[in-house]
């Protein structure tokens, strides 16, 4: 046996507990079940017992603080009648964890179900006494003692909760219970503790609430003068300042349930006077309700909508343009006057048009039309009004300058529904003739696309390509038709005819790029979904297609992009060559700086940013080499300053290599002539222009020069003769 070298003690010391945790963890395999054994005599099951029970202080012992170890431990004891073993462990468990409510739930229902009532007592006075804010414990203790008849002890477990001040439901607990008894006097003195509690609290929403079940609980035993001296008590202690309109609602039906007509009268008038308008519309439409029921039509007139209209025609007088109160009267009446008047009041409302023919001054004008269509034809039931009221709009737009595609598809609607299919063609057809715009060659469609009229839906889409051959969206829809429909071949054929348009593939526009990119990704997943045996292979022949065609794109985002779906395309579908054949086509991304210029031609300072270098364009691109020489040139200047600790006979090779690489570099035959060049062999000389290559895509040439500069220290002497033998 080997001697300890170091007696002291470990730095990071670990205990017992610490090691059965981990092994406990640690547990991988899966041990078989015990085998079920009967037990035949008292010898067997006591050591059942035992070792079940030493089993469950091993899991406390391991970790103490779980609880549910030990609520398992309790209800085993307590499964066989050992109610003082368990009792022994709920405390042991409430020594750990004092705080937890399960652990004193689980107490008090374990002696709730021994029937040990004093024991439960006991527990749940500790409970409310460590947690008394706990709802959970007080409703289950009241509801205790109130099963075992105590009213007495569960008024008192009442009251001691009362004096937490806690949420309404245990208030209105306390009067529920004391109803069930018949204490309406006990229940009214509880009202009146909550209510005074409520005031001190400032609490106006419950505060409101509780007043209004306060004066019902009143009504509802017959107490009739205290609820109303309850109500009136509300209204007083609000005041003015803070008037409540579900208050006065409340006050008014309860008057209005004992025939008192002109006490509700009196109460609306008064709440009307003093809640703001826009405040008050509950209040208003539960008057209007009142007097439909107990007055005559003219009071309703009189009483209630004279006042607002006359409001409402002094401000259509003051600014006969402001629609927004042409809505607000238009809605008064509506609610409440007939059909004549209603007509009239919107006659005047469209009277009022427009001084300026721009389309941003009509928009809510507009709506007073609409508004007046959809009255005739729901309200009055009027189809024959209704018509003129489109077409007299439809009349009044100026449709050289602006229209309104809302107007034509709610008239071509309204056709529809009178079942003048006819009629809703014309309507739309004439919008298109006059006034083309997308939303209404859109709705045109979606027109007969729910009539199912399939002929129709593709000569309108034909005419839609002709009036916007560049938007993407629409040939992606015709083709879903037409894959729809089944007839695949037209599907294709018009995915062919979108990507050849010529104003989808201008290079100058990155709209029309993103957009030429759906149109070919669509087309990939709609060769994918066709079935036969060869989708795979078109499907990758479009891929291959759209990435030529985008080859020349400068927007190399929509490119990668591209790139991007057939590598998950080839991921699913393909194998590992044409999967591999893929990511060599992913761009590298590099890390450039660029200089900046401000609007008056200063220098603004520099600004780094992120390209794209393809490997199919990195051919095309003269400048890479030159970076790469740049690189070569600043690694050898480091080679160059290790050389300088060499003799001083010793020849200098880094500096040969080195004017080589820049001679080279700097002959006609490596200098690049493209305007990208140029660019590039500026930033070199300006400002060292740098590569940096992101970590997960790493460079071949870095590991190149890496192995030479390794290369060139191990035989630096060697470099050198043949260095002077090339300059030779």
């Amino acid at each position: 046996m080997s001697a300890v070298k170091n007696k002291a003690p470990a730095e990071v010391q670990i205990t017992a507990e610490q090691l059965l945790r981990e092994a406990k963890e640690r547990e991988l395999e899966l041990l078989p079940p015990p085998p079920k054994q009967k037990i035949t005599d008292q010898e067997e099951l006591n050591d059942y017992k035992l070792r079940k029970r030493k089993s469950f202080e091993d899991n406390i012992r391991k970790n103490r603080t779980v609880i549910s170890n030990w609520i398992k431990y309790a209800q085993w004891e307590e499964s066989l009648k050992e109610i003082q073993r368990a009792r022994s462990i709920y405390e042991r468990a409430l020594d750990v964890d004092h705080r937890n409510i399960t652990l004193w739930l689980k107490y008090a229902e374990m002696e709730m179900k021994s029937r040990q009532v004093n024991h439960a007592r006991n527990i749940w006075d500790r409970a409310i006494t460590i947690l008394p804010r706990v709802n959970q414990f007080w409703y289950k203790y009241t509801y205790m003692e109130e099963m075992l008849g105590n009213i007495a002890g569960c008024r008192q477990v009442f009251e001691r909760w009362m004096e937490w001040e806690p949420e309404e439901q245990a208030w209105h607990s306390y009067i529920n219970f004391e109803l069930r008894y018949k204490e309406v006097e006990k229940a009214r003195t509880i009202y009146e503790r909550y209510i005074l509690l409520l005031l001190l609290l400032t609490c106006r929403e419950l505060c409101v609430k509780n007043w209004i079940k306060y004066a019902r609980f009143e009504e509802k035993h017959g107490y009739i003068a205290h609820g109303r001296k309850v109500y009136e008590r509300a209204v007083e202690f609000f005041g003015e300042e803070h008037v409540d309109e579900n208050l006065f609602v409340a006050f008014a039906r309860f008057e209005e349930t004992q025939k008192e007509f002109e006490r509700v009268r009196v109460i609306y008038k008064y709440a009307l006077d003093r809640i703001p308008k826009h405040q008050a519309q509950e209040l208003f439409k539960n008057y209007t309700m009142f007097e439909k029921k107990f007055g005559d039509r003219r009071g309703i007139e009189d009483v209630i909508v004279s006042k607002r209209r006359f409001q409402y025609e002094e401000e259509v007088k003051a600014n006969p343009h402001n629609y927004d109160a042409w809505f607000d009267y238009l809605r008064l009446v509506e609610s409440d006057a007939d059909a004549d008047t209603v007509r009239d009041v919107y006659e005047r409302a469209i009277a009022n048009i427009p001084p300026i023919q721009e389309k941003r001054h009509w928009r809510r004008y507009i709506y007073l039309w609409i508004n007046y269509g959809l009255y005739e034809e729901l309200e009055v039931k009027d189809p024959e009004r209704t018509r003129q009221v489109y077409q007299a709009c439809l009349e009044l737009i100026p449709h050289k300058k602006f229209t309104f595609a809302k107007i034509w598809l709610l008239f071509a609607q309204f056709e529809i529904r009178q079942k003048n299919l006819q009629a809703a063609r014309k309507i739309m057809g004439t919008a298109i003739g006059k006034c083309p715009k997308n939303k209404l060659l859109k709705g045109y469609i979606e027109l007969e696309l729910q009539l199912r009229e399939f002929d129709r839906c593709r000569k309108l889409y034909e005419k839609y390509l002709e009036f916007t051959p560049e938007n993407c969206t629409t040939w992606i829809k015709f083709a879903e038709l037409e894959t729809i429909l089944g007839d695949i071949e037209r599907a294709r054929a018009i995915f062919e005819l979108a990507i050849g348009q010529p104003r989808l593939d201008m290079p100058e526009l990155c709209a029309y790029h993103l957009l030429l990119l759906q149109v070919w990704i669509s087309y990939a997943k709609f060769e994918l979904s066709v079935d036969g045996p060869d989708r795979l292979q078109k499907c990758r022949q479009i891929y291959e297609e759209a990435n030529r065609s985008m080859r020349n794109c400068e927007e190399k985002e929509e490119r990668l992009m591209l790139l991007e779906s057939w590598r998950d395309f080839e991921k699913e579908f393909g194998t590992d060559s044409t999967g591999e054949r893929v990511r060599k086509l992913l761009p590298e991304k590099v890390k450039k700086r660029r200089k900046l210029t401000a609007e008056d031609g200063s220098d603004a300072g520099w600004e780094e940013y992120y390209d794209y270098i393809f490997p199919e364009d990195a051919a095309n691109q003269p400048n890479l080499k030159l970076l790469a020489m740049a690189k070569m040139w600043k690694k050898q200047q480091v080679i160059k300053e290790d050389d300088e600790t060499l003799p001083e006979n010793s020849p200098p090779a880094a500096e040969e290599t080195t004017k080589q690489s820049v001679e080279a570099a700097a002959s006609p035959e490596n200098r690049p002539t493209t305007a990208s060049s140029r660019e590039t062999v500026a930033e070199t000389e300006q400002e060292s222009t740098y590569d940096d290559r992101d970590d997960d895509s790493s460079s071949s040439s870095e590991s190149e020069e890496e192995e030479e500069e390794k290369k060139k220290k191990g035989g630096e002497r060697k470099e050198s003769r043949s260095s002077e033998e090339d300059k030779e």
